[in-house]
C-alpha cells in the first residue's frame, strides 16, 4: 500500500514537472475597456502574465495587477511592436502567447494551445496534416511570404499561426480576404521575435512554423469611432514608410496611389474574395481599407522635409 502511494506521488510530481508552462504577454496603452475581458480569457491558461504599458492614463495598469501580472511602465512608442518585444523578452515560461488587449482566447483555442504545447514532434506532424482548413492556411501563408519573405525555417515546430476572426461594427468578418488573418502568436521562448521596425511586420521565427485551427477573436473595431482612430494611426505610419522609401511623386505614381491601387483593392476584396457576403460591414471595411493608399500618399506629399 505504501509503495502504491509513493508511486502515485512520484507520478504526480513527474507529470507536473513535465507540463509545459505558458507566458501570456501584452503591450498596452489605455486599454481599460478591453483588458479585463482579454486577461479573463487566459487566466486559467497562463503560468504568468506580463504587461508592458506605455504610460496609460486610465485604469489599464490596475486591471493588469488584479490578474497578478508583472507590469512594466515605459514609453508609448509609435511602433507598438517595440513594447510587444519588451514583453516577450520578459517571459520566463517554456512557451509564449503574445496577445493584444482587444483579443479573446476562446475555451476551444485554450484547449488547443494546451494540447499543442505538450505534443511531441511526431505528434505535431500528424496534427498539422489533419487540420481541416490546412489548404486555406497554406494559401494564406503563401501570400504572406510573397509579401514578407520566407517565414520560419526547417527543423522542429517552434511557432504557430493562429487564425483571427475580426469583429467590425457588430459582425465577425469571414470574407473579403480578411479570414484567416493568420498571426504568429504562440511560440517557444527564444524562438521568435518582432524586429520592431514596421507597424505590419511579420514575426521572425528560428524554426518551423505551423498552424492552430481554433480562431482568436479580435474585437478591434466595435465602434466606427474606434476604427477611424486606429486607422488614422496606421495612415500616419504608412505615410512615414512612403517617405522613408522615397516613393516617387511623379504624376504616374500619384495616379497609381490615388486611383489604381484603391479601386483594384476594393473590387478584389469585394468580388474575388467575396467581401460582399459580409453585408454592409464588408463593403465599408473594403472601402476604408482601400482608402489607406490615397490617404497615406496625400499625407506623404504634404509632409515637410
Amino acid at each position: 500500500m505504501l509503495e502504491r502511494v509513493v508511486s502515485l506521488l512520484y507520478f504526480s510530481y513527474t507529470y507536473e514537472d513535465n507540463m509545459m508552462s505558458l507566458s501570456v504577454v501584452l503591450a498596452t496603452f489605455n486599454e481599460e475597456k478591453n483588458l479585463d475581458e482579454c486577461l479573463s480569457s487566459v487566466k486559467d491558461l497562463a503560468s504568468e502574465i506580463v504587461v508592458v504599458d506605455g504610460k496609460s492614463t486610465d485604469n489599464t495598469v490596475d486591471i493588469a495587477k488584479n490578474y497578478k501580472a508583472r507590469v512594466v511602465v515605459t514609453e508609448n512608442h509609435p511602433i507598438f511592436h517595440i513594447n510587444k518585444q519588451k514583453a516577450i523578452d520578459m517571459a520566463t515560461s517554456d512557451w509564449v502567447l503574445q496577445l493584444d488587449a482587444d483579443e479573446r482566447v476562446s475555451p476551444e483555442l485554450a484547449k488547443e494551445i494546451s494540447k499543442v504545447m505538450d505534443m511531441s514532434e511526431s505528434e505535431l506532424e500528424v496534427y498539422q496534416a489533419s487540420l481541416p482548413n490546412k489548404e486555406l492556411f497554406k494559401r494564406h501563408q503563401k501570400l504572406l511570404e510573397e509579401r514578407d519573405g520566407k517565414i520560419g525555417d526547417k527543423g522542429d515546430y517552434v511557432a504557430f499561426f493562429i487564425p483571427r476572426l475580426n469583429f467590425f461594427l457588430g459582425r465577425y468578418l469571414k470574407h473579403g480576404g480578411v479570414y484567416p488573418d493568420g498571426v504568429i502568436r504562440l511560440f517557444r521562448r527564444g524562438k521568435a521575435y518582432l524586429p520592431a521596425k514596421d507597424v505590419h511586420e511579420q514575426m521572425a521565427v528560428k524554426g518551423r512554423v505551423g498552424w492552430l485551427e481554433s480562431p482568436l477573436f479580435h474585437k478591434d473595431s466595435p465602434t466606427f469611432e474606434r476604427y477611424l482612430s486606429r486607422n488614422s494611426r496606421y495612415i500616419d505610419l504608412l505615410a512615414t514608410q512612403l517617405k522613408d522609401g522615397k516613393v516617387s511623386k511623379h504624376p504616374l505614381a500619384m495616379v497609381n496611389y490615388l486611383a489604381i491601387k484603391p479601386l483594384s483593392w476594393f473590387f478584389m476584396t469585394q468580388i474575388r474574395h467575396k467581401g460582399i457576403f459580409d453585408g454592409w460591414q464588408g463593403i465599408v471595411f473594403s472601402f476604408f481599407s482601400a482608402m489607406r493608399f490615397p490617404r497615406a500618399y496625400m499625407k506623404y506629399l504634404n509632409q515637410k522635409h
